[in-house]
């Protein structure tokens, strides 16, 4: 049986004194966290969860999150990473779809889960943990790991295309879309990424952001497969991330765009503290072609880049061709494939726009409870990924359009849609679009064009106010509002919000 679980367990039998885990001042051996992983899986247990049920998350970096993931699927459940940034509506639309029976989360949260917790009929408050202290009647979830009976769990033999998790794409309060993966698939995490970042059990594994987004597990996975040691930042902060690598010796790391931009400019860069470095990979948007000119004069032959899909596809333009094909996200790696259509489904020549198409071992078991999503995403085995692209004469993708206008803000995807589906219950809005643009910080930030219904009045700061407040999470509130007489359109009808986006961009009215 091919269960993930198992890894943890044999680092500690056959690794036990190498460190395994490093948050803050807390240093772990494979012995130590294993113990936490076990401790974890008792409570769990104790607390009655079986093997086929979804624990959920919603933690900001910490090193109970770590265990947590693995105490999971060794006792067979299933887990369900959510994001802190979740506003009570969104938090509870995932949990209520995910239909968690746990949730392992903090003080900060615990006002929130008072506001919804009526919506939640299948998690009693006793089973929604606190890893920072007990609040009301929700319990101290240290607390518990040390009051739980001794002993250990029930391991559940899971077979390999059993759910490992169910990641949401976004917080939303419209439809969520939970990508499931199977063990099978995060093994190929396992396996695949491993080798393309050419990771070994000496690596030393560098992870700045929130690790509840699935890029996190393009390098987590790999690194406890192997046994390398995972270092984790409580959050990004460029100038502590430089000083942890020279510290550490720091030789894989991945990070998204706005990270690295910050990582470049920040007051103590220097190419001699970033030397162990083997590896800067960049994903969840494409960084800027002078961004990665910068790189790699300065940190020559360690820059990667992954194009990738929670959904089960990825591109990767490795080091060795990070100059020869700089324009590129790269190549698929062995066992997939890659195709660029068009419109009618035939096959694009090279050098020609068209959709990018992808298959591969990693292919999500689809949306969790969204057959009618699945069938759309994946037809005849191949993933229709939506985003608009052209191969060269050697298999190199490079990339023409976002993904259905998807917005990246500080590597999380944030869907216009959702903001859409928000913004069109106030009385005063006939229409609206929602749209990214440049954000000095956040790489990119959401802005609403909306037309009103006649008589209606408002002003865009109160219909900015008004959609922020009912949003499903922080990362989808807008950055502002405009009020506009009509769209551009295409001749079908169809509002063209590039247009809209380019003319905002002129008018100076973005940071």
């Amino acid at each position: 049986m091919l269960q993930l679980a198992t890894l943890i367990r044999h680092h500690a039998a056959f690794r036990p004194d190498e460190l395994a885990v490093v948050f803050e001042h807390e240093r772990l051996n494979w012995r130590d966290f294993a113990a936490r992983v076990d401790r974890c899986a008792c409570l769990l247990q104790w607390l009655g969860v079986r093997r086929g049920d979804r624990v959920a998350t919603a933690l900001t970096n910490c090193r109970e999150l770590l265990e947590i993931y693995w105490a999971v699927p060794a006792i067979g459940a299933v887990l369900v990473p959510l994001s802190p940034l979740l506003l009570a509506s969104g938090l509870a639309s995932l949990l209520r779809d995910a239909g968690a029976v746990c949730l392992i989360t903090q003080r900060s949260l615990a006002p929130m889960l008072d506001e919804v917790r009526h919506e939640l009929p299948q998690l009693r408050a006793d089973h929604m943990l606190l890893v920072d202290g007990a609040s009301g009647d929700f319990p101290d979830y240290r607390a518990l790991l040390n009051s739980c009976p001794e002993g250990s769990y029930s391991a559940a033999p899971v077979g390999q295309d059993e759910l490992f998790n169910i990641m949401y794409t976004s917080g939303t309060t419209g439809l969520p879309k939970g990508i499931m993966h199977s063990h099978f698939v995060r093994a190929m995490y396992c396996t695949l990424f491993a080798a393309a970042w050419r990771m070994r059990p000496e690596s030393v594994v560098l992870h700045t952001g929130a690790i509840v987004f699935n890029g996190a597990f393009v390098t987590l996975m790999p690194c406890f497969y192997l046994g390398a040691r995972y270092v984790l930042q409580r959050q990004f902060d460029a100038v502590e991330a430089i000083e942890i690598i020279a510290r550490e010796r720091v030789t894989h790391t991945m990070m998204v765009p706005a990270q690295i931009i910050n990582l470049l400019n920040a007051p103590n860069f220097s190419p001699d503290k970033l030397a162990s470095l083997e590896m800067i990979l960049s994903l969840g948007a494409p960084l800027y072609q002078e961004h990665k000119d910068q790189l790699n004069h300065l940190l020559p032959n360690r820059f990667y880049e992954l194009y990738g899909l929670t959904e089960g596809f990825w591109t990767i333009l490795d080091r060795t061709q990070s100059l020869r094909k700089s324009g590129s996200v790269g190549s698929p790696p062995c066992f997939y494939e890659m195709r660029i259509v068009r419109d009618d489904g035939s096959d694009a020549e090279a050098g020609e726009v068209g959709e990018i198409v992808g298959r591969g071992p990693s292919l999500m078991l689809g949306y969790y409870g969204r057959t009618d999503l699945t069938d759309q995403a994946i037809r005849d085995g191949w993933l229709h990924t939506g985003d608009l692209g052209y191969a060269d004469g050697e298999g190199y993708l490079y990339l023409v359009d976002r993904k259905k206008d998807m917005i990246d803000s500080g590597g999380v995807k944030v869907y216009p849609k959702d903001i859409e589906e928000v913004a069109a219950r106030h009385p005063a809005i006939r229409e609206v679009a929602v749209f990214g643009v440049a954000h000095e910080k956040w790489g990119e930030t959401p802005v609403a064009a909306v037309l009103l219904r006649a008589g209606a009045s408002a002003t865009a700061r109160e219909l900015r106010d008004w959609i922020n407040d009912r949003v499903g999470a922080r990362y989808q509130r807008l950055h502002a509002v405009q009020i506009m007489d009509d769209f551009p359109r295409n001749a079908a009808g169809k509002t063209l919000k590039r247009e809209m986006r380019d003319a905002y961009k002129l008018r100076g009215q973005y940071m």
